[in-house]
């Protein structure tokens, strides 16, 4: 089987827009740990079922021991938040967070899921991370998007019906 080139892969999938989630964790010290990923996926209403992908690092060990994690919709001021958590960390700032239910939140976001992990997927160099939703909730406003490798404001104009 012909395969794209991993370059030709990114400038394809880039082209699919995205919200932009934050995970986060406690880790075995009770730190809280985030990471960045637009690879977030709803799976089911019935039971309410989320997957998102991560790779081998602390997050993952801590999701691993913990068997929980939550993801954070963030909304479009949150620029500087996925930053922070997408690789190198403001050293400067620390990230508000509250904890709900046992898992970190952070303050502001759009959008929040508390997940129960049910199955691990191993593929390739990523873990794919089912889990079952057991507490969510959301607010009103504008949620940040990553399209073409760049940031964006806003969800756009709803079409009509």
């Amino acid at each position: 089987m012909q395969r794209a080139s991993p370059a030709s892969f990114r400038e394809a999938a880039s082209r699919f827009a995205t919200g932009v989630t934050v995970l986060t964790a406690l880790d075995e010290h009770g730190r809280v740990c985030g990471m960045t990923a637009n690879s977030f996926v709803t799976v089911s209403l019935s039971p309410p079922t989320v997957l998102v992908s991560v790779k081998p690092g602390r997050v993952h060990r801590a999701i691993s021991a913990t068997g929980r994690y939550c993801v954070n919709v963030l909304p479009d001021h949150g620029r500087e938040l996925s930053r922070h958590f997408a690789s190198q960390p403001n050293t400067g700032a620390t990230p508000d967070c509250e904890i709900v239910d046992g898992l970190p939140r952070l303050q502001g976001c759009l959008a929040y899921f508390a997940c129960e992990v049910i199955q691990y997927v191993d593929v390739s160099d990523h873990t794919l991370i089912i889990a079952e939703v057991s507490t969510c909730d959301h607010r009103d406003t504008t949620p940040l998007v990553f399209f073409s490798s760049r940031y964006h404001r806003g969800a756009g104009v709803p079409v009509e019906r």
